[in-house]
């Protein structure tokens, strides 16, 4: 039987904030794989072609990267050790996603150097993720 301490305030407000954060990660994915007109206008041409390029394995990454981040803040938020390993899926999704967007399209070029943030800022709430995960199991707060 494992044993269990109960977790601080910002625990939850973590857990809260991460699930709706993946919450629109998997809207953004959703959307990209429905492929609407409302989804389409966002873009000009030269964006809509890496997006209409993108390989299927890119795309897989990009659904394993929001789906584990997902199930993961949701393991948070009902305290159980899973949350760490869908943690590191989703990490692993993410690094896969952004190696392509960042080394093999052109998105840099296409995007611009401010095009660069909004992935910089996922990679670093998937690592925060990751190791917060880990690091709650390591305190008792899951089980």
């Amino acid at each position: 039987m494992t044993t269990t301490t109960k977790p601080k305030a910002a625990y939850w407000i973590i857990a809260v904030i991460a699930f709706i954060w993946n919450g629109m990660g998997v809207k953004a994915y959703l959307d990209q794989a429905f492929n609407s007109e409302s989804f389409r206008a966002q873009f000009d041409t030269a964006q809509l072609a890496i997006i209409d390029n993108t390989p299927a394995w890119a795309t897989a990454a990009f659904a394993l990267a929001v789906f584990g981040g997902l199930l993961g803040s949701l393991s948070l938020l009902l305290r159980k050790k899973i949350a760490n390993l869908l943690f590191t899926v989703s990490l692993v999704g993410i690094i896969v996603q952004m190696s392509y967007n960042f080394f093999i399209s052109n998105s840099i070029e296409v995007y611009g150097p401010g095009g660069m943030i909004m992935p910089i800022m996922i990679l670093v709430i998937g690592i925060f993720l990751f190791i917060y995960s880990k690091k709650t199991t390591t305190k008792g707060w899951l089980n």
